[in-house]
């Protein structure tokens, strides 16, 4: 049996920038939708026995009805091959008040045929899958609100939410796992964040507010293949052991903190008494070019410049952008023009100003406190309030926690 697993579709994550005359829809919006049309033409052309989508086809909660109807067509198309196609929930497709419906209700509503829709904790027979023989369980996308929400219907209360919350999906999963019948494969689908797992683009402020799957749960041994959705970087969370418990990845990058990531998706292949064998499938999708350049003195400037830039092969429709570091004083030196021109063909051009400023203030010997590293900065200021040693270095290493995840995730554009 083939499942072709994907997840984090975002198409409409990308809909304020350039258009298509012809279509009329951002271009950037079109790369997702032709990651999309790769995915269906693949599972349509390989006769795929399911096709197994973990969560979040939009970035908006309540999406434009033009977004809708590109995503249904790509659903469309799997029904009318006759590929069951399992849709779940996830924390973009939720609507932002409860009684709403959710961002994939209408494949549910109009009864669309071999097309279901996950929104809650579910457990799949083969009665239920058209008589494939499988069964899944399914953990679309639970918050804490819903929980609390749950838990004032019943007249209950806990100290602890998201404890209580991870309590009841563990003794629910393993109720399913034990009524399962074992001589048919299980696969345990999520749209959540696991223990262990490495963020990508997808990190949230509200990170540690949310409810995080126990490894344990996704890596049982009567699982032949966890499929999840949530995080933006591929990654399998139990690598040279069964089941794979893998993160597709989102389909496309979605911003500069994605840009070394490989975007896809996989098909896993079940049998029963067999290791399930994971194959990734690599997508083609839109170029981005990130280059970084620090200038100290002004000697050399323009060519400093021009050896950082790529060439004009590499920067045509590729999304570009110029990191710049300098002391205020070389600001007159550069030529942004020049560079602007030189980046001219690409689709999208993002200039980035790290300008070092000298402060008025001077430290020991002599040094300005603006051309110091932020770390060095932070630790003089940390000093000055007498902190701890101690909480000192904690402090520190948040910072410099938070100020790497800063500088990967989307970059500033200038005019």
């Amino acid at each position: 049996m083939r499942i072709l697993h994907f997840a984090d579709a975002h198409i409409d994550i990308a809909s304020q920038r350039r258009r298509d005359p012809e279509s009329g829809l951002p271009i950037r919006v079109l790369d997702f939708l032709k990651a999309l049309d790769a995915i269906v033409k693949t599972a349509i052309d390989e006769k795929v026995d399911l096709v197994l989508f973990a969560g979040d086809a939009y970035k908006d909660r309540t999406p434009v009805p033009t977004y809708q109807r590109e995503w249904g067509r790509r659903i469309m198309r799997l029904s009318q091959a006759g590929i069951q196609t399992l849709l779940l929930v996830g924390n973009h497709d939720l609507p932002p008040a409860s009684g709403r419906a959710n961002a994939l209700q209408e494949f549910d509503t109009l009864e669309v045929p071999h097309v279901k829709v996950l929104a809650k904790p579910a457990f799949l027979s083969p009665v239920d899958l058209e008589g494939l023989p499988l069964q899944i369980i399914a953990l679309p996308w639970i918050s804490r609100s819903g929980m609390l929400a749950t838990l004032a219907a019943n007249g209950e209360t806990a100290v602890n939410v998201l404890e209580e919350l991870e309590n009841r999906i563990t003794r629910v999963v393993e109720q399913w796992l034990e009524k399962a019948d074992p001589s048919i494969p299980i696969v345990l689908t999520a749209h959540g964040m696991v223990q262990g797992a490495e963020l990508g683009s997808e990190r949230t402020i509200s990170l540690g507010s949310d409810l995080t799957f126990p490894g344990s749960l996704v890596k049982d041994p009567r699982i032949a293949y966890s499929a999840l959705g949530h995080i933006h970087k591929y990654q399998d969370l139990n690598k040279g052991s069964q089941p794979p418990v893998i993160y597709p990845g989102s389909i496309e990058r979605v911003d500069f903190g994605e840009v070394q990531d490989e975007k896809g998706f996989v098909i896993a292949t079940i049998e029963p008494g067999k290791p399930t064998v994971v194959e990734r499938r690599i997508l083609s999708g839109r170029r981005f070019i990130d280059r970084y350049i620090k200038l100290d003195t002004a000697e050399d400037i323009p060519v400093k410049i021009e050896h950082a830039m790529p060439s004009e092969k590499e920067i045509t429709d590729s999304i570009f952008r110029l990191t710049m570091e300098y002391p205020r004083s070389l600001e007159p030196m550069i030529d942004e023009p020049g560079i602007r021109q030189a980046a001219e063909t690409a689709l999208e051009f993002h200039l980035v100003r790290k300008v070092r400023m000298e402060a008025r203030s001077r430290v020991g010997d002599g040094v300005g406190i603006g051309s110091l590293p932020p770390d060095e900065q932070l630790d003089i200021y940390w000093r000055a309030s007498k902190v701890n040693a101690d909480d000192r270095q904690s402090l520190n290493e948040l910072a410099r926690s938070i100020i790497a995840s800063a500088d990967g995730m989307a970059d500033v554009q200038t005019p």
